[in-house]
């Protein structure tokens, strides 16, 4: 095969297996490093095949390109997809030199300064932060949010093929129950106008297939949809991008708006953390382990498949705190 023919079969790969957008550009990007990292060894002639290539690459990445133990974890993962599922050649062991794991605690608001940045925010992107904040949400999660996953009377939210492609029950704030409700109210006459002219919400075109009427259908609406409609696909660069002739879907949101709405807002408030908006997730667990909530209960919000990945915020609560500094003792 090809070059090219490895990165398009790998991209069809990753489709049938119905990985994220993210997911493939991820992949994609890791396969040409390496296919070009694997043409510079061949000139040289050192090149090798199979796990030995990988070895080196990932040796590669550690020693010369010093990334972290989770980008040549990233690495390791997107090739042995390749060579698994693509090039149909187990790899077998693989022996390179390991990343150092750094032990890096999470950047977390105070509530004063969650007040703040909220207070920097407004409509529809106040409502958004509110959710990371509020339910512990994930950016793509907040954006994938569908009208039928809120439970206005059991006060909760269901969240959809989240990380790992698991689904979870978090909590609705009671808060934002009155401020969300009139969103809708917003959103369902779009969705009316939409109707009309026969534009449903995008969707997984399997699912689409399963049941014609879903995109038409209120409850599969976005709760936060974009302020057009488009006739999208995935082209073989993986990019989404108008395609003549097809039908028009409304989309969510793009990440891109909250994210920069976020940051403007940090900024104005003058909080000088290096934060975003997964710093709302940090906060949601972390504010609610001390308020003295369990932390298996935490974990289930957040939908950690392991409880020490929860752990992480329990550093977070004040160590410090009731520690009384010597230099006040002798102040």
């Amino acid at each position: 095969m090809t070059n090219q023919q490895i990165i398009d079969k790998l991209r069809e790969k990753i489709r049938l297996k119905h990985y994220s957008l993210a997911t493939e550009k991820t992949y994609v990007g890791w396969a040409r490093r390496y296919i070009a990292f694997h043409a510079e060894r061949v000139q040289a002639g050192k090149a090798e095949t199979g796990a030995l290539e990988v070895t080196a690459f990932l040796s590669w990445l550690a020693v010369q390109k010093r990334v972290s133990a989770s980008t040549q974890n990233q690495a390791m993962n997107a090739l042995i997809f390749l060579y698994g599922h693509v090039l149909e050649t187990p790899l077998g062991d693989i022996d390179a030199i390991r990343a150092k794991r750094s032990r890096r605690i999470p950047v977390v608001f105070t509530r004063q300064e969650v007040a703040a940045v909220l207070d920097q925010l407004s409509d529809t992107f106040w409502l958004m932060a509110s959710l990371l904040y509020g339910s512990g949400l994930r950016i793509s999660e907040c954006l994938r949010l569908r009208v039928k996953d809120v439970d206005f009377d059991r006060r909760t939210i269901t969240v959809r093929r989240g990380k790992g492609d698991k689904d979870r029950i978090t909590c609705l704030p009671g808060s934002l129950v009155f401020a969300l409700q009139q969103h809708l109210d917003e959103v369902r006459q779009i969705h009316q106008r939409d109707f009309a002219a026969g534009i449903g919400a995008s969707m997984d075109e399997a699912l689409v297939r399963k049941y014609p009427q879903a995109p038409l259908q209120w409850g599969w609406q976005y709760v936060f949809p974009a302020s057009a409609p488009t006739a999208w696909t995935r082209d073989r660069l993986g990019t989404r991008h108008p395609a003549p002739g097809t039908e028009k879907r409304r989309h969510h949101l793009h990440d891109s708006a909250l994210q920069k709405a976020v940051k403007r807002a940090i900024h104005r408030a003058g909080i000088a953390k290096p934060a975003g908006c997964h710093t709302f997730r940090h906060s949601f667990a972390t504010h609610l382990l001390e308020a003295g909530s369990d932390i298996r209960t935490v974990q289930e919000l957040l939908g950690h498949k392991d409880v020490r990945t929860t752990q992480v915020y329990t550093h977070v609560i004040g160590q410090a705190s009731g520690v009384r500094s010597p230099l006040d003792l002798v102040a």
